[in-house]
């Protein structure tokens, strides 16, 4: 019988000692993030089904942790110790990223059928690198390029055509100084684009599209982003490769997804401390799936890696509101980007770099007042 445990954190906390109660700190810090957790649940499926749940805080952490006993009380460690891992930045080229707080990837789509720019940086090289300039100088610290448009309902494009289209943004980005990520599901599109000056690789199959990207993201030793999506080939939004053409439960099935991949990833060569991961919102999920998954962010540092979230401009924003087309749900895309960076997101993946940049130093402030306010210690 196949049985899996998850250890999902569902207490946040502004910092660990408005939980205390005098004997210590009251609640853990998330992934070296400004996130904080004081009460977790801990749940063992079986086949699918739930047959343990315990809610426990840090004074009963350690019988919690031990109660499912055997592996499944082994892994439970591993991914206690997982939520509380420091990250260690990470190396792109001549810049280091820390990952100490959230750090805001700026979106440089050169697609002809991009859903947010309307394909206006590939016809117009020019207004390209004023863009990717323009993020840089609000606080971007990568720059990510994708040559492919992965919406529902996309064309495939031939690797010929992806490479023409992001070597050229590669080469102005890269004349910037900028920490260059690109956003592929081919070997031969990441190999052209690392001889141009790209420094990651974002892969929105998780390593599954292309048989030669685990070997390739390996040899190079760059930095790579596994991404969830259901499809197994063309169509990364299909629920065909699903057992049932339907998730049991999405968070769950997320979350075993990218810790196989996340596992197949370091038995094939590529250092756990170069390895991202992205649940991939929007990407063959529903509404409901999105919100879910949204929820239950801060469980994904349980796989012990940092958090990447793509949650800018969504379709899931217009479903929520009026239905405004993505160059108008700015509104909501601060909105999420909010919840990720409470949930302890490393990174978030947005068009609109100069807003989040605002909205996350305003966030940080806020973070930064709440630990050093004393007024929240026992006694005070």
């Amino acid at each position: 019988m196949s049985s899996n445990i998850y250890l999902h954190p569902v207490g946040l906390a502004l910092g660990p000692q408005s939980e205390s109660t005098g004997d210590g700190p009251g609640a853990i810090r998330l992934a070296g993030t400004m996130a904080y957790a004081s009460r977790f649940v801990l749940i063992v499926r079986e086949e699918g089904k739930v047959t343990h749940r315990r809610v426990f805080g840090l004074s009963d952490a350690a019988e919690a942790l031990d109660e499912p006993g055997g592996t499944l009380a082994r892994e439970a460690q591993v991914q206690w110790a997982n939520l509380q891992k420091v990250h260690d930045p990470l190396p792109l080229g001549e810049r280091t990223v820390r990952l100490d707080q959230p750090q805001v990837m700026g979106v440089l789509n050169v697609t002809p059928d991009s859903f947010s720019d309307g394909g206006e940086w590939l016809e117009k090289p020019d207004a390209g690198a004023a863009h990717a300039a323009a993020m840089l100088e609000a606080g971007a610290s990568i720059i990510d390029i994708g040559g492919e448009s992965t919406r529902p309902g996309g064309n495939a494009t031939f690797e010929g055509d992806e490479i023409d289209r992001v070597v050229p943004a590669i080469e102005y980005c890269a004349q910037m100084g900028a920490a260059i990520s690109v956003d592929t599901r081919r070997a031969g599109v990441l190999e052209a684009a690392l001889g141009k000056g790209a420094h990651m690789a974002n892969d929105v199959s998780a390593l599954r599209y292309d048989p030669r990207m685990l070997e390739l993201v390996a040899s190079a030793k760059c930095p790579v982003v596994l991404m969830h999506a259901p499809g197994t080939g063309e169509d990364l939004h299909s629920l065909e490769g699903l057992s049932g053409g339907e998730y049991k439960d999405v968070v769950s099935d997320v979350f075993d997804t990218l810790h196989h991949q996340r596992a197949k990833a370091i038995a094939g060569g590529i250092a756990e401390e170069r390895i991202m991961i992205d649940p991939g919102i929007g990407f063959g999920k529903s509404l409901a799936d999105n919100l879910l998954l949204i929820n239950a962010l801060p469980l994904f540092h349980a796989l012990g890696s940092p958090l990447l979230v793509g949650l800018s401009r969504k379709r899931m924003i217009g479903a929520l509101s009026r239905e405004e087309p993505p160059h108008e749900r700015l509104g909501g895309s601060i909105a999420l980007a909010m919840a990720a960076m409470n949930a302890g997101a490393h990174m978030l993946r947005v068009h609109d770099v100069p807003e989040t940049v605002q909205a996350r130093n305003v966030w940080r402030g806020l973070r930064d007042a709440a630990l050093t306010d004393f007024s929240l210690l026992p006694g005070m």
